[in-house]
């Protein structure tokens, strides 16, 4: 089993938080995991991305090359199509369907979603909304790791237990609101 991800956000959206999920998810199974960031200007609202490789087989370098990877989940919209030269042929992209407008010559919203839903595997999620009906729209990272479940391979239980690890120490309301987050995210997928 491999697989080669992209995650891409925009700094402050939790994407750190979504790759060591991820990660801590990919190790329990007894996976080979290899992780590489770009946080940019992550503080002021910049682009954050980061490549995550896991396989039963070890994994040599962390960097994904174009054409080969499995899934870009992207926590803001216009950030997926920044990465769609990596996705492999049988690839998925997953992105949330909130816009972060954070740069004055931000795409138009309509022009950006309609690129997104041509792409033959590709969704979009209202990971906002969900994240809201959650309990929390910090939850939105949870949602769309839900949303990606499926092509992650790593197993509900492995994701979940990941949740509960990352989030060990906070109140117990914050790790079912994650949880919660993670399973609407799972069943809008599972929906589509």
């Amino acid at each position: 089993m491999k697989r080669d991800l992209i995650l891409a956000g925009v700094g402050g959206q939790g994407l750190l938080a979504l790759a060591a999920v991820i990660g801590e998810a990919a190790r329990s199974l007894g996976l080979h995991v290899k992780q590489a960031e770009v946080h940019g200007m992550a503080q002021r609202g910049g682009v954050v991305q980061s490549h995550l490789r896991y396989s039963d087989t070890p994994v040599h370098s962390p960097l994904v090359s174009t054409s080969r990877v499995d899934l870009v989940l992207a926590l803001e919209p216009m950030e997926a199509l920044r990465y769609l030269s990596y996705l492999a042929p049988e690839g998925v992209v997953i992105a949330n369907s909130t816009p972060f407008v954070n740069i004055p010559d931000y795409p138009d919203e309509a022009t950006v979603r309609q690129e997104l839903e041509a792409i033959e595997k590709g969704y979009l999620v209202d990971a906002a909304g969900l994240a809201k009906e959650a309990g929390a729209l910090q939850a939105a990272n949870m949602v769309m790791l839900g949303a990606g479940s499926s092509i992650l391979a790593l197993g509900d239980e492995a994701l979940t237990t990941a949740i509960r690890t990352f989030f060990a120490g906070k109140p117990d309301a914050i790790i079912e609101t994650n949880l919660t987050a993670y399973r609407l995210g799972a069943e809008v997928i599972a929906r589509a």
